[in-house]
């Protein structure tokens, strides 16, 4: 098996004129392409460390939704962000860059030509993909699709000698305290239907929770003020334990680092709990949880009935998230909490759900 050469960033053949005052002033770019959701991106947490070790020398600038550009600075492997994004997981346009072209580009947003074709007219001296390896590759990495996110993109850097771990995926503390710390945390909504469990089955889990004694609070993002009012009311929640509309991040990751547990579906702010070390039940329908799922560990619970894959971005609940009751969470979250199974808690659940 051929082994691929540490990754250098020289290569032979003519590279676009730069201007040379601005070349002694301005370090070398890398250019990574990302422009996805907040759980995409903190799944790639692992490929943008390997490229930060890398590269020390080197500005990392991340191509990404400005509404990312906290989260993006809070992993510690990028320097700047390139603003630029489009409608759902579409390839946006990256003219705009400033400067000479990136040192290295490195496609991090998918396996399609459209990626690789967008970093490629900003003629980087190196272009990375999936879509296009290297032809004088000794081994290039081929695109798997039953392989967990984290795992391809560590593999694909791996194939250009570039190291990196899917298991370095934590964040460090939040700059400032949770409002609620210690509290149950749950997250109803999730950016399609086809991931978002129904809320009297959120509610039903919300008022087994405070049964138990627990402190319970939800969040939601922009436009999911109707959701979690519904649930709240359901589940016995007053106003003030309702964060919606969207915290700011340094806000919204302090509550998420400061909870006793995260109750959600399978969508971004999972992932930041699991970069806090936060313990997680989360609910996985269209998508199978080896490809999307959090770290094996026992603070984290994936549920999910297995079956065929579903659509992701589908406009109802998949069938598969379906199958999972208020009791099944109940009892999860009891357990990652360390508090023993109530039956009787357990059959209110279910006649709720």
């Amino acid at each position: 098996m051929a082994v691929p050469p540490r990754y250098t960033p020289e290569r032979p053949g003519p590279r676009p004129a730069a201007d040379p005052a601005r070349t002694r002033r301005t370090p070398p770019r890398v250019l990574v392409l990302r422009a996805l959701g907040l759980g995409d991106l903190l799944a790639g947490i692992p490929a943008l460390r390997g490229v930060r070790r890398a590269f020390p020398g080197h500005e990392i600038v991340l191509a990404a939704p400005e509404s990312l550009r906290a989260p993006a600075l809070a992993t510690g492997a990028v320097d700047t962000l390139l603003p630029t994004r489009a409608p759902g997981r579409a390839v946006p346009s990256l003219l705009h860059w400033p400067g000479p072209p990136p040192d290295l580009a490195v496609d991090l947003h998918g396996n399609g030509p459209e990626s690789h074709a967008a970093l490629a007219a900003l003629r980087p001296r190196r272009l990375l993909s999936y879509a296009r390896p290297q032809p004088s590759h000794p081994a290039p990495p081929e695109w798997r699709y039953d392989e967990h996110e984290r795992d391809r993109w560590c593999r694909f850097l791996r194939a250009y000698g570039i190291d990196a771990d899917p298991e370095d995926v934590r964040l460090p503390p939040p700059d400032r305290p949770s409002p609620v710390p210690g509290a149950v945390v749950v997250h109803p909504g999730a950016d399609s239907a086809a991931r978002r469990w129904p809320a009297e089955r959120y509610a039903a889990v919300v008022a087994g929770l405070r049964s138990a004694g627990h402190r319970v609070v939800l969040t939601g993002g922009p436009g999911e003020e109707r959701l979690n009012t519904t649930v709240a009311d359901l589940g016995g929640l007053g106003r003030h334990d309702v964060f919606s509309g969207g915290l700011p991040y340094g806000e919204f990751s302090a509550l998420i680092a400061g909870c006793a547990l995260l109750v959600s579906g399978d969508t971004g702010p999972a992932h930041l709990a699991v970069a806090h070390g936060v313990p997680t039940v989360t609910l996985f329908g269209p998508v199978a949880p080896h490809l999307w799922g959090p770290p094996a560990a026992p603070r984290h619970i994936a549920l999910w009935h297995p079956g065929p894959p579903g659509d992701p971005h589908a406009t109802e609940p998949d069938p598969l998230l379906m199958r999972i009751g208020p009791d099944e969470v109940l009892r999860a979250a009891r357990g990652v909490l360390g508090v023993p199974d109530d039956p009787v808690l357990a059959t209110r659940a279910a006649r709720h759900g």
